[in-house]
């Protein structure tokens, strides 16, 4: 308005004071500066500096911030603008690149968001061993098809990951639903803390499983209007119909959560199953929170958990201090770091192990029931399904708050494994 009249200026500033107040988004300072995104471009998540969320960004403006507390990328952007492809191109496309933690993508924006172009999160489609599926940010990869004698199949990775049959088919991922021969949900409508899909299962043709969505949260104090398209779907798996042998499984759907004042547009927004062959992946979740409704979305899949805001509301982004949390603290007695990466070795293992059958995993959880279950999955690099066991209680360190410590002994072999720890409360 610096442009415009005294006159101008005194008008907006009562308009803005009377009948303009807006949700509040913790941390959007603007420090990112402006997104806008004229061409198909990819952002490289791994240029995020390390810090805290609502750190200022200033002098990194544009390359985020990673806060490995919360698990994730965060982008505090003044405003963003993803512009309608122009003739002759076709695609006017935002990708990303992961963070080698494979973090999610926050978008905690000042102004105004409109997304006339492509948001491109989706998991990749299967891969031939012994490469795996990668996620979009924020999901977890597919497992790995046949590659060898002695190097078979895997599951998918996630907390949904999808089964294999080492010597036969992988199955697909659950994710907001359990499928065939996968594991129970995981995750809550809320997309808080912010996830997103799993990987399917390997098969012994030697294709692996589609990888998991990614997992995206935009907040805006503003508008958002979308009229292009948001996708964080399941990668495919391969299709039964083009072999004779089994076929992989296909990844979920990832998590996309949208806040904003108002709400327009009439574009699409997708967290679907990788789809192909017999082993479908689950559908992921969707979560609108806003003051205005205006949309007119032609495509929306799932069908997305919808919550009223009021003005002034302050919008939730995380996790209380009081929310249950669970993290493993020791396997075979060697201490786990506060940020693993489960790499598989390109950046080094998280923990290592003398050559043994059988590991005892030490687990914490906080502000979690004594009847709760507390599951461990291992899922090895190659040749094997997943493994999951329930831990029992090992000692109670405090009451109040209530800190339980588990114990659970888990079966290894030789080679790479990733694990996860997830609670299922009473």
């Amino acid at each position: 308005m610096k442009n415009y009249t005294w006159l101008m200026t005194i008008i907006f500033t009562v308009l803005h004071y009377n009948g303009l107040a807006a949700i509040t988004i913790p941390g959007a300072d603007g420090s990112d500066g402006i997104l806008h995104i004229t061409s198909s471009t990819s952002i490289d998540l791994s240029q995020a500096v390390p810090g805290n969320w609502d750190d200022d960004n200033s002098a990194n403006a544009g390359s985020g911030i990673y806060d490995s507390n919360k698990w994730a990328v965060v982008f505090k952007y003044s405003s963003v603008t993803i512009d309608t492809p122009v003739f002759p191109v076709s695609e006017n496309t935002l990708t990303f690149n992961n963070h080698p933690s494979r973090a999610p993508v926050v978008w905690l924006v000042s102004g105004d968001v409109a997304i006339n172009g492509t948001v491109n999160l989706n998991g990749q489609n299967y891969r031939t061993a012994p490469a795996l599926a990668e996620p979009g940010p924020g999901g977890f990869r597919g497992g790995m098809g046949y590659y060898a004698s002695s190097v078979g199949a895997s599951a998918g990775f996630g907390p949904g990951g999808g089964k294999t049959e080492v010597s036969n088919r992988g199955f697909g991922a659950s994710h907001a639903s359990a499928v065939t021969s996968s594991p129970v949900p995981y995750g809550n409508p809320s997309l808080v803390p912010l996830l997103g899909g799993s990987g399917g299962g390997g098969a012994s043709s030697a294709h692996g499983g589609g990888a998991g969505g990614g997992a995206i949260l935009i907040a805006c104090s503003g508008t958002l209007t979308i009229n292009g398209k948001i996708m964080a779907n399941g990668g495919t798996p391969y299709d039964l119909a083009y072999q004779s042998n089994g076929d992989s499984g296909g990844g979920s759907g990832g998590g996309i959560r949208l806040i904003a004042e108002t709400m327009t547009g009439g574009g699409t927004i997708e967290a679907k199953a990788g789809v192909a062959g017999s082993y479908p992946g689950s559908l992921g979740r969707i979560r609108v929170e806003r003051v205005n409704n205006n949309n007119s979305w032609t495509a929306i899949a799932p069908e997305p958990s919808v919550v009223g805001l009021t003005t002034n509301d302050t919008i939730v982004l995380w996790p209380t201090a009081t929310s249950p949390t669970v993290k493993i603290l020791t396997i075979g007695g060697e201490a786990v770091g506060s940020d693993p990466l489960a790499s598989f070795g390109t950046a080094g293992a998280d923990v290592s192990l003398a050559q043994t059958n059988s590991v005892q995993v030490l687990i914490e959880t906080a502000y979690v029931e004594q009847a709760s279950e507390v599951k461990v999955r291992l899922t090895p690099r190659s040749n094997a399904d997943y493994t999951e066991i329930t831990a029992s209680v090992n000692s109670i360190v405090s009451t109040d708050p209530l800190v339980i410590q588990w114990a659970a002994d888990i079966p290894v072999d030789d080679g790479y494994s990733a694990m996860q720890v997830h609670v299922i409360r009473p």
